[in-house]
């Protein structure tokens, strides 16, 4: 049995405020705790994206491809972000925060459908905008169990006073 939990002496967070996001730059955090993409939610991602590669959604065809299975989308484990994120990388202090975007975003590995993923990170860059603080996260997406990660990708987040 897996153990899914990751105790808070084995987490990083970067946990700060509006006024001190500034001198995050260079920090590391993570991992968050491994969260599952099971093959119901990969199926509704193809239903909502209309993106129904069958490597995604037919067990047969799957089983003949390289994979040797069905696999999560690479899009619908970037969207995972948002939950991993909210355990190990906050600020607060601000009146609204948003994804401004991504600046690279590559998928070296497929996640197996009901494979466990779990987010670490780098506070790559702190720049000042107009109201407030851009802040580049140099991300990785971790598959439990692969030695390469399934996503590496820098977001670009807003935070706003």
């Amino acid at each position: 049995m897996t153990d899914n939990s990751s105790t808070a002496a084995e987490m990083t967070r970067v946990f700060t405020t509006i006024d001190e996001v500034g001198d995050v730059t260079g920090r590391e955090f993570g991992p968050s705790t491994w969260r599952a993409i099971p093959q119901e939610d990969i199926d509704l991602y193809a239903q909502l994206s209309g993106d129904d590669n069958p490597i995604h959604v037919d067990a047969e065809v799957a089983a003949r491809s390289q994979f040797g299975g069905r696999i999560a989308h690479g899009m619908l484990t970037l969207t995972m972000v948002v939950p991993h994120l909210r355990e190990i990388y906050r600020v607060t202090g601000t009146t609204t925060g948003i994804v401004y975007g991504f600046n690279k975003i590559r998928f070296p590995t497929a996640v197996p459908s009901g494979a466990n993923i779990r987010v670490r990170g780098t506070v790559a860059q702190v720049e000042e905008v107009p109201g407030g603080w851009q802040v580049t996260l140099a991300l990785a997406f971790e598959v439990e169990g692969a030695s390469k990660p399934a996503v590496v990708a820098e977001l670009v987040l807003r935070h706003y006073r």
